[in-house]
């Protein structure tokens, strides 16, 4: 059995057809077929990397498609609850509807609400949290531990600066970055030490806690750390590239040159 794809293409219905005949039994395709949510969930995250990608790169073009991407992913996942008989797309849609509208009484006309007036934007984002503590709370997730709800599967500095932000909600913070980088020094000499004694295990846990205190530098410094690493990627690639194209000019390989050498064609390429 073969479907006809859908003439018109501009309405999400298209999609959503597009989905329910590549996971059909009879005739859909094998591989959409095999999937589940755990298996295509690292899709997901690498969509919305792309995303991101596009949206650094200032490429609107690629944005449209990796957007896409990310939308085909919900799909995918609501065909596959709506198989199951848990929920469908229009129940997603309905979803975050409802919470948009939930948690801006600050725009839209809620009756009974005491966080309805005008705010500025950290005004709006404490009114937020709130507003989720409280939805928690009519769950019967009020007992939570205040970290408990932050992601798991978040990028590993990502989480970190949520769950300081969550903890700092409370006063359990810093309250100057130049202690931040007090903190820093300190953990820089728990790694030395660590190197010292040979300690592999102490290493890698004297590493990530100076992983963690960059994390927190970076939020009293309002610098995102994900975004302020991809930069440094990058302009660590252009450089690298300069270097070897200096290298294959030269007509000798890197084998061939020495640190000093590969040193001067960096620092020409920095000041490129």
């Amino acid at each position: 059995m073969s479907f006809q794809p859908p003439k018109d293409r501009h309405d999400i219905t298209a999609l959503l057809q597009i989905m329910r005949d590549l996971r059909d039994p009879d005739g859909g395709c094998p591989w959409d077929l095999e999937q589940d949510y755990r298996s295509i969930a690292k899709y997901t995250i690498e969509e919305a990397y792309e995303v991101v990608d596009a949206i650094e790169r200032d490429d609107l073009g690629d944005l449209q498609d990796e957007l896409g991407d990310l939308l085909l992913q919900v799909v995918f996942h609501s065909q596959m609850a709506a198989e199951d008989g848990k929920f469908t797309f229009g129940d997603v849609i309905q979803s975050i509807c409802d919470k948009m509208v939930r948690r801006h009484p600050h725009v839209f006309d809620q009756e009974g609400s005491d966080l309805a007036e005008g705010r500025d934007a950290d005004g709006v984002l404490k009114a937020w949290e709130d507003i989720k503590a409280a939805e928690r709370a009519e769950k019967g997730q009020d007992k939570t531990r205040i970290l408990d709800d932050v992601p798991v599967g978040l990028p590993a500095l990502a989480r970190a600066v949520k769950l300081q932000k969550r903890a700092a909600r409370v006063g359990f913070d810093w309250p100057e970055a130049e202690q931040v980088l007090n903190k820093l020094t300190e953990e820089i000499g728990e790694l030395t030490h660590a190197r010292a004694e040979k300690d592999a295990e102490a290493i890698e846990d004297e590493f990530g806690d100076i992983l963690f205190t960059l994390a927190n530098l970076s939020r009293h410094l309002e610098v995102d750390p994900e975004k302020a690493l991809r930069r440094a990627n990058t302009k660590f690639t252009q450089r690298f590239a300069s270097v070897e194209d200096s290298v294959e000019a030269s007509s000798r390989g890197f084998e061939e040159h020495s640190l000093d050498e590969l040193e001067t064609y960096w620092q020409s390429a920095k000041k490129d």
